[in-house]
């Protein structure tokens, strides 16, 4: 039975926060509506310091077709691109990328257009052996946004950035995990085990490291590396009284419990 459509729903189950596309007959086609929607869950989730992991999925048999591009020709003005009056795809992408928190993308199945994009916000991508994926840009005469095509080049490599925009070439989920774009693939049956032991093994590490070492990392990737903010965060975490329960933890030979302190 497919779901009533709405706006992606967030959920918590203790430091793990799930959000979830919900647009199940369009393949979890992204509407205008769902911008804002998701933007409000992602300042949410930022808002709520009991988080430690948000994991990123899809309703149904799609993670998602990509942001509805139907009439696009009929109004040019559309909210894609970062700069207009209204919130843009490319506003939530940036929001996503720059969460605090580690972010899993749960693909549990295709992933289309803009989609893609989302999918390479997020920190790990666990996907479907029988997945694919593929950006139609070019098809369609759309000259992608300029933080997803630095997505792309940074985190998949110049060769295979080109190969997906210039050709809209379909890759299956083999080739997808030699490109890098999958963390890890996985059965149908084993989605959910993959996912919840990689969201347990985030939550249980130190958050104020994570998520400065998180930021750090993604800045390098867009060459933009800010060393003395990195440095005031490393200096900061030295003073923490995680490092103290870390530190004690390994040599106690017993598993550390982190305040985020």
């Amino acid at each position: 039975m497919i779901e009533d459509a709405t706006t992606p729903i967030l959920t918590r189950e203790g430091a793990v926060a799930t959000l979830r596309l919900n647009r199940p007959r369009h393949l979890n086609r992204i509407e205008p509506p769902d911008l804002a929607a998701l933007a409000e869950a992602l300042d949410a989730v930022e808002a709520d310091p009991a988080l430690r992991v948000l994991v990123f999925t899809g309703t149904g048999r799609a993670f998602s077709a990509g942001y509805h591009l139907g009439d696009l020709a009929a109004r040019p003005d559309a909210a894609v691109t970062t700069g207009g009056p209204q919130l843009s795809f490319e506003d939530v992408a940036t929001r996503l990328e720059n969460l605090r928190l580690p972010v899993i993308c749960r693909l549990n199945g295709g992933v289309y257009g803009g989609s893609t994009d989302l999918a390479l916000c997020c920190d790990f991508r666990i996907g479907l052996d029988s997945m694919e994926m593929f950006m139609p840009a070019a098809r369609l005469g759309i000259h992608y946004y300029p933080s997803g095509m630095v997505r792309y080049a940074s985190r998949l490599g110049l060769n295979a950035a080109k190969r997906l925009f210039l050709t809209a070439e379909k890759l299956a989920a083999p080739e997808l995990l030699a490109i890098g774009y999958l963390t890890q693939m996985v059965p149908a049956d084993g989605l959910d085990a993959a996912v919840d032991d990689l969201a347990q093994r985030l939550a249980a590490m130190a958050p104020l490291a994570v998520q400065g070492m998180k930021r750090a990392l993604n800045e390098i990737a867009r060459g933009e590396f800010d060393a003395t903010g990195c440095a005031a965060r490393a200096q900061a975490s030295q003073a923490s009284d995680d490092v103290r329960e870390g530190l004690a933890a390994f040599r106690e030979k017993r598993s550390p419990v982190f305040s985020g302190r």
